[in-house]
């Protein structure tokens, strides 16, 4: 356990302790860190493709895919919605701009799907070399990791600014403890140990992190389970932030996990106004440093 800890660690924490003012360079790693995403879905895919008795796993990654996205997003609801009963968010009057084209946006996201299924497509042909597939997703990981930690630095968010927003941090601790008791119930309908459940629900819509991690812990079948629960989020949040950002601010918030510091954003910047981005960017960081732990520890 304390190696694979070390492993997803020690390049964030590298990569953390980089300051990078230089905004070219700031724009290359942006870009870098969308190329992995799109390596590493591709690598998974053709891990996928090698996995004995295909058929039967396909339905076996639908089956279970439904399930946790069901219990991991209705847990995160009912908690959410309690907790704005229980303290409402009272926000400044605003007017609701046109949220960016939620088709746009889930066509983005289908568009990884794409990637992985052309890499399930390649390992269908069963070179021998594919079977390198797995060693490589690991170093792309490692390296996807780092990039990470460097934007993660510099995006501008000290300690004391996260401490000081407390609903961001308050939801994001929401979000991550619903998430948790979700994939434990799922777990226990599907018949899975309980710390693979939390693991599956551990990732809160940073697919390309859970999915490569748990493909590695738990092989392609379970690993395309997490991807594919990390995704479904993403696009939930997609589409029903505008419908609850009036009324259910803080579960329009936490819908979106991890992806509310950067995918989700904009979604939640033009729906729920100015106000809510400092909420947002600290609730999507605090995830986002939870997922490589709490996925680590489980599995």
């Amino acid at each position: 356990m304390y190696s694979g800890l070390l492993i997803i660690l020690a390049p964030l924490i590298i990569g953390y302790l980089i300051p990078v003012s230089n905004q070219p360079l700031k724009k290359l790693i942006n870009r870098g860190l969308s190329a992995m995403v799109y390596v590493i879905l591709f690598l998974m895919g053709i891990s996928l493709a090698l996995v004995e008795n295909l058929g039967s796993n396909l339905l076996v990654i639908v089956q279970y895919t439904a399930v946790f996205t069901v219990f991991v997003l209705g847990c995160n609801l009912a908690g959410l919605f309690l907790y704005g009963k229980q303290y409402p968010w009272q926000v400044p009057a605003h007017k609701q701009q046109k949220p960016p084209s939620r088709l746009h946006m889930v066509l983005e996201s289908l568009q990884l799907c794409g990637v992985l299924l052309v890499g399930f497509a390649v390992g269908l042909f069963g070179w021998s070399f594919l079977s390198f597939a797995g060693q490589a997703s690991e170093y792309a990981l490692i390296f996807l990791l780092f990039l990470v930690g460097i934007q993660l630095r510099n995006s501008g968010m000290t300690l004391k600014q996260i401490l000081i927003n407390r609903r961001g941090m308050l939801v994001s601790l929401i979000v991550a403890a619903t998430s948790l008791a979700g994939g434990a119930l799922a777990a226990l309908l599907i018949g899975l140990p309980l710390k693979t459940g939390m693991a599956l629900a551990s990732g809160f819509g940073w697919y390309s992190l859970s999915g490569i991690l748990l493909t590695d812990a738990f092989g392609p079948v379970l690993g395309s389970v997490g991807f594919f629960n990390d995704l479904a989020r993403e696009i939930a949040a997609i589409m029903l932030i505008p419908l609850l950002i009036n009324r259910h601010r803080a579960a329009a918030l936490g819908l979106g996990g991890a992806t509310t510091m950067d995918f989700t954003l904009p979604v939640l910047q033009r729906s729920g106004g100015v106000s809510i981005v400092p909420a947002a960017i600290v609730h999507g960081f605090v995830l986002s440093l939870f997922a490589p732990v709490l996925i680590a520890l489980f599995t």
